[in-house]
């Protein structure tokens, strides 16, 4: 199991995408393996929150660090163009030396990131655009001439070059929450699931992850490595063994609820956990 930091793009500590480089740093010196940070573009709770643009703070982390893999965990595609983000994976993998993962999902409303700009705000048409979008990205980043004809976006004999340092592609870690079906039956075409309980703030057991490691595997097309990317507050030892055990391949611990900069640094400097 591999050990990564996951923090949000606002705030008054994490809304500044050179405190966001600078805590990638901090983390990459004490050993961390990953570093991982949301994408929203309003938020509003308690009270209009100060945003970094996310994929900016993460070609700062890029540019901060020489080791530790980086990415959006997740991106909403429905509320990006897909060609758009296509092209900044591939420059953002070249200038990491080919450390992105990309975290996708459908994303949320709460506070009108897609409603307050005029875009559809319903779950069912995400999924489909979603879906479309994957099917872009992976077409674009073949680096061959690349055609599309659907529902919500054409592409037209396009070549997108160069091609991504990773190869077959940039790693794609797909969102969903469990139980559930769709997204996992997506998740399996891809390389990994980010999956969420749904009672908030719950944190999925071993079994359940037993479970949804058996779904993905009854609906993916090949046996290639497979990444299931839980997150969640510090545990004990033995808590992370347990979860390896069920086929835990990342645990992220979350640095968000820092009330300044020094403090997030504080809980970074004592390094990933251990496994009992």
């Amino acid at each position: 199991m591999r050990f990564a930091v996951n923090v949000p793009n606002f705030g008054p500590v994490f809304g500044d995408p050179r405190a966001i480089a600078a805590l990638a740093r901090e983390a990459e010196a004490a050993g961390w393996d990953g570093f991982f940070i949301w994408d929203h573009v309003l938020w509003l709770h308690p009270e209009n929150q100060p945003v970094a643009e996310p994929w900016v703070a993460l070609a700062a982390i890029a540019a901060a660090t020489e080791r530790i893999r980086l990415g959006p965990l997740v991106t909403p595609l429905p509320r990006r163009r897909p060609w758009q983000v296509a092209r900044q994976a591939v420059s953002l993998d070249q200038l990491s030396g080919g450390r992105l993962t990309l975290g996708v999902g459908i994303g949320g409303d709460w506070f009108g990131d897609y409603s307050r700009f005029g875009e559809p705000a319903d779950d069912k048409t995400h999924g489909e655009q979603l879906d479309e979008a994957l099917a872009i990205l992976t077409g674009l980043w073949s680096g061959e001439p690349f055609s599309h004809a659907g529902g919500h976006y054409t592409v037209s004999e396009a070549q997108f070059l160069p091609r991504p340092v990773q190869q077959p592609r940039i790693p794609i870690w797909v969102a969903g929450v469990w139980p559930g079906t769709r997204p996992f039956r997506r998740a399996a075409r891809y390389d990994g699931i980010a999956p969420m309980a749904r009672a908030m703030d719950a944190l999925l057991t071993p079994d359940e992850v037993r479970d949804l490691r058996a779904y993905i595997a009854r609906h993916r097309p090949s046996g290639a490595p497979f990444d299931v990317v839980l997150g969640g507050p510090d545990l004990a030892g033995e808590q992370y063994a347990a979860y390896a055990a069920a086929g835990v391949t990342w645990y992220q611990v979350g640095a968000g609820d820092a009330d300044s900069l020094d403090q997030a640094r504080e809980r970074l400097r004592r390094g990933p956990p251990r496994i009992a």
